[in-house]
């Protein structure tokens, strides 16, 4: 019995001086963070300046295209006469006034102003008047500052009507002056 009591007070003893030599286990460390360095760090920051420059290109050309369409619809807008007439009514004086701007704005841009009639009157009177209002449209033009070297006049007379119509409605939109741009950002 004092045997077994023996090494169990062995067993006891060795077991104590065990565990107090065993150090505790190491607390879990965080894996290290990447520190930036200076290479990543123009990596990022370059490639940042990149894709806001590409943004900012990006943007500029669209507003480009935009103002090229905005020009484009201002400069094609149709001006249209009374009967017999190649006096610039106040309605196509406004649309005349937004025209100038644009037109003087950029000295690339050319136009080419054709006069029509509608089909009342003989073919030379007609082509006759659609060169009168095409010339008064150019006049009207150079009044505001833009360059007659830049403004072709020519007359379609009744030749070339938008409505072949036979009535007032249908001739009242054939007594008019058109413009096609043909030099420019805006020409087509």
């Amino acid at each position: 019995m004092m045997k077994t009591t023996c090494m169990a007070a062995a067993l006891i003893a060795l077991s104590t001086v065990a565990a107090c030599g065993r150090r505790p286990a190491p607390a879990p460390v965080a894996a290290p963070t990447a520190t930036p360095t200076a290479a990543t760090t123009g990596d990022n920051s370059a490639a940042a300046r990149e894709a806001e420059e590409r943004a900012r290109r990006e943007a500029d050309e669209a507003r480009r295209r935009d103002e090229i369409a905005r020009a484009r619809a201002i400069l094609a807008t149709t001006v249209y006469f009374d009967f017999d007439s190649y006096s610039i009514r106040e309605d196509s004086r406004r649309l005349l006034d937004e025209k100038s701007p644009v037109v003087r704005a950029d000295p690339s841009i050319r136009l080419l102003i054709a006069g029509h009639t509608d089909e009342r009157g003989s073919t030379e009177y007609n082509l006759a008047l659609g060169m009168r209002r095409a010339e008064a449209v150019r006049e009207y033009l150079t009044n505001f500052g833009v360059d007659p070297g830049r403004l072709e006049v020519t007359s379609f007379g009744e030749e070339r009507p938008v409505d072949s119509g036979a009535d007032e409605a249908s001739w009242s939109r054939n007594r008019r002056v058109e413009f096609e741009v043909t030099s420019g950002p805006a020409a087509r």
